[in-house]
This record gives structure tokens, C-alpha cells and sequence, in this order.
């Protein structure tokens, strides 16, 4: 697995591409409901456009891509938008598998996968083998997912791996053990639908990434739209605890070496 720097011991590189975006998908009830159609069409939509910005994400030199597709608080909602979003994640699996191999994307699903049954859980494990030595960027579906489940799974993990250290943990310990410990922090988190919260979402992954809210809703966020996103980070200062004469400083390269003679 490799390593990634933490935004809050080290300075990550940054580059004008952002190495890792994080999304939430709001809006797709919404969208439906502006068209007198039900949830189901928003939804349905909302699928296709993932299929859109995963393909612009990877044109685009994206490393790793996150896509908050079910919180653990979802399962608040009605029981038949819940059974109609399970379908949709199984017809998704099993149509985008292959379409995601072809093109080199690795699939990755995060979250605590079990309670959606044991057919999503065998589709996930095969899309997962399928396309797990692809080196192209990495898209990751969070599924049941929440950040504080993922913090709580993670102390876990590392208290009965190491029972001899007493509490005595590091960060980096601990980063290693979430969820999404084999990417690195994203760089940009993006938020469709008007809302301005991350909603429980890589709570301990969003410390230093950069915040984009858009009103678009997610069945309206095409390749244009990421492209304002992006532009939007390319105009941040990203200085890490820094001030901006330390930034400015830092980003001057050396000047070029007298040729010997």
C-alpha cells in the first residue's frame, strides 16, 4: 500500500489538477420534483451522470475519485426510496464493471457493505477483483458509509492490532486504518444540490481539502461543471498552517545552473 503524506504533519504537493476529488451527489429528488417526476427519475439520472464525470474526472489526470452515493443516515428515508437505490447499486455493478475495466479504473466501495445483502456484497467483491490491478484512476463508491463509523472502525482496528501500546497511538496509525487509508487526502470536496455541509462524510480525510458548494444539482453537474470546480481550486491559496510570504516562497523555483565550461 502506499504512503500519502497527511495534510497535518506534512506539506502535500500541490499540483493544478487536483490528485483526489471527493463529491457528495445531493440533489436528485429535487431535480425530479422540478419535473413533476418521481424520485426514481432523479435517481436514475443521477447514475448517469456519475458515468459522465467519472469519464471527465479520468480525461482529466484525476488520480482518485470519491463519490458519496449512501450515508449511514440514509437509511432514515422512506423504505421504497431505499429498496429502489439498492436496485439502482445493483444494476450499476453489474453493467459498469466491465465498462470501468476496459477503460484501466480500478473500483474501490467503501462502507459497512453487509446490511444491503449478500447479492451487492458478491457484486461488489467481483467488481472489486475485476478491476483491482487496473492502474488508471481509482474510483471509490462510499455505501453506508459515515465518517464517524469510519473513525470508530478504524480505533478499532488499530487497538486490537496493537493492544500493547495502551492508547499510546499515532496519526499516522490511525490514518491507516480507515476506510480509505490506500488513497490520499482529497484535495477538493465538492457538494451539489445548494447544501453547504459535509454530512458526516471523510471526517478525518476533509481536514485541509479545499470546499467547492455549487447550487447545480447533481442530475445537472456535467463536465462543464467539474471544469468550474477545478478552476475554482486552481484560484486557492493552499497553505497548509503557512503564511502566504511562506507559500510564495516555497513555489519560486531555484534559479537554472551556470553551464561548466
Amino acid at each position: 500500500m502506499p504512503t500519502f503524506f497527511s495534510s497535518t504533519s506534512d506539506i502535500p504537493q500541490v499540483e493544478a489538477v487536483p490528485r483526489h476529488i471527493a463529491i457528495i451527489m445531493d440533489g436528485n429528488g429535487r431535480w425530479a420534483k422540478q419535473r413533476m417526476l418521481p424520485r426514481a427519475a432523479g435517481h436514475k439520472r443521477g447514475v448517469e451522470i456519475v458515468r459522465e464525470v467519472v469519464k471527465a474526472c479520468a480525461a482529466r489526470g484525476v488520480g482518485f475519485l470519491t463519490l458519496f452515493a449512501f450515508s449511514s443516515e440514509n437509511w432514515r428515508r422512506p423504505a421504497e426510496e431505499v429498496s429502489m437505490l439498492k436496485q439502482l447499486f445493483i444494476l450499476a455493478l453489474e453493467r459498469e464493471a466491465e465498462r470501468l475495466h476496459r477503460n484501466g479504473i480500478r473500483l474501490r466501495v467503501v462502507g459497512d457493505i453487509a446490511p444491503f445483502g449478500q447479492k451487492i456484497v458478491e457484486l461488489v467483491a467481483r467488481a472489486e477483483k475485476l478491476t483491482q490491478e487496473n492502474k488508471g484512476m481509482t474510483l471509490t463508491i462510499a455505501a453506508n458509509y459515515g465518517g464517524r463509523w469510519d473513525l470508530l472502525q478504524a480505533m478499532q482496528r488499530l487497538v486490537e492490532s496493537n493492544p500493547q501500546q495502551r492508547g499510546a497511538f499515532t496519526e499516522e496509525q490511525l490514518a491507516s486504518c480507515l476506510a480509505m487509508a490506500y488513497a490520499p487526502e482529497p484535495d477538493l470536496f465538492i457538494r451539489t444540490g445548494g447544501e453547504q455541509r459535509i454530512s458526516n462524510f471523510l471526517l478525518w480525510q476533509l481536514a485541509y481539502s479545499e470546499f467547492y458548494f455549487t447550487d447545480t444539482l447533481w442530475p445537472d453537474f456535467d463536465a462543464a461543471a467539474l471544469d468550474r470546480a477545478i478552476v475554482s481550486y486552481q484560484q486557492r491559496e493552499r497553505r497548509f498552517g503557512r503564511t502566504s510570504e511562506q507559500v510564495e516562497q516555497t513555489s519560486k523555483k531555484p534559479p537554472a545552473k551556470e553551464e561548466l565550461a
